[in-house]
């Protein structure tokens, strides 16, 4: 197996309130600065900008100035268009600086000569006086865990960008399209867009063994391997997978059940349905790898048994960049598809 190494209102008393009892289980995390997935009007620069979302539809009259990003990545978007967030939400893993910045943002601060960044130390909630605090024109959340309740907390603040349907299930376009849609830069977006669809491109046509051969995604526990524990299709970790090249085992396709879900939980006895994987993808180590090989079950799968699965470390660089950014893709593509390479050319005697 192989182990991936790289590693502008203020607060109301009730939203303050409010605030304190948030604890959301997704992702979180500047200095201030200067997707059709989302079913959005045109806007020009004397039309207002219309982005439809989960939870309804949010109208700006201009395009913003001061903006905000919450959760995981959505800086990523507004520093690859060159502009600096009022403030962002800290990664809440990965391994991050002492202000909790993942090194593919923090790059790109430094090119931008951000020195003070103001990011929201939130990973256990949201932070509503914090955000009000940097008094934004506009808050992006199109990749994160949002509810309805903080969603209209957020909306006292400043108009609110959210995800399109599901929580956590936004992929890197769409990511994209709705946060710059909602920065008043759609065209700058979509060219962002196509330049990381060709570096892709280009980098997936050095791996052409990779092309075509299935994978699954599944995080064990060593303290209670009787589970199996999925993300789906549905999640960007998976669709990133899947432009990489890879496909979706059929076998794990058949038991989905509900398919706007980013997750699932299997018992071990359905070990059969990665019969048809042929690379296991999941957050752990060695040690780990070594007690599901060992396992009477789960052992009995090819993959496992033939070495043909990689472990990443969620604070490493390669676990990090699994639920690909604007700024991430570039950073860890080659990583990423050299570890998949490495892993499926493995084989246990």
């Amino acid at each position: 197996m192989k182990i991936g190494k790289n590693s502008k209102k203020m607060l109301s008393l009730t939203i303050a309130s409010a605030g304190m009892a948030a604890v959301l289980t997704g992702c979180g995390g500047g200095e201030e600065s200067g997707s059709e997935a989302a079913g959005s009007e045109e806007s020009g620069s004397d039309e207002s900008i219309v982005i439809e979302h989960a939870f309804g539809e949010t109208v700006l009259e201009e395009a913003p100035e001061r903006v905000a990003t919450i959760q995981w990545g959505n800086q990523d978007t507004v520093l690859a268009l060159d502009e600096v967030p009022v403030g962002f939400s800290a990664a809440n893993f990965g391994p991050v600086n002492e202000n909790g910045v993942l090194p593919w943002t923090q790059e790109k601060m430094d090119e931008l000569e951000v020195e003070d960044p103001n990011v929201f130390q939130d990973t256990d909630g949201l932070d509503f006086e914090a955000i009000s605090d940097s008094n934004p024109d506009v808050i992006l959340a199109g990749y994160s865990g949002i509810t309805q309740e903080d969603y209209d907390l957020l909306s006292e603040i400043a108009p609110v960008v959210a995800y399109p349907e599901t929580p956590w299930t936004t992929s890197w376009r769409d990511q994209i399209t709705l946060n710059t849609k909602g920065m008043g830069m759609e065209e700058e977006g979509e060219q962002l867009i196509a330049d990381t669809e060709s570096l892709i491109e280009e980098k997936t046509a050095e791996y052409e063994d990779i092309e075509g051969k299935t994978v699954a995604w599944v995080n064990f526990s060593a303290n209670d391997l009787s589970e199996m524990h999925f993300y789906t299709p549905a999640d960007p970790r998976v669709s990133f997978l899947n432009e990489l090249g890879l496909e979706n085992p059929e076998g794990l396709d058949n038991v989905i059940e509900d398919e706007s879900a980013f997750s699932m939980t299997l018992s071990a006895e359905n070990a059969d349905v990665l019969d048809d994987v042929d690379i296991i993808m999941g957050y752990g180590d060695e040690a780990l790898y070594e007690a599901v090989k060992e396992d009477p079950q789960l052992g009995q799968i090819d993959a496992i048994e033939n070495g043909n699965v990689a472990f990443v470390d969620a604070e490493s660089v390669v676990g990090a960049s699994g639920t690909p950014t604007a700024l991430s893709i570039s950073y860890t593509i080659d990583d990423y598809l050299q570890l998949i390479d490495d892993t499926l050319n493995e084989s246990n005697e």
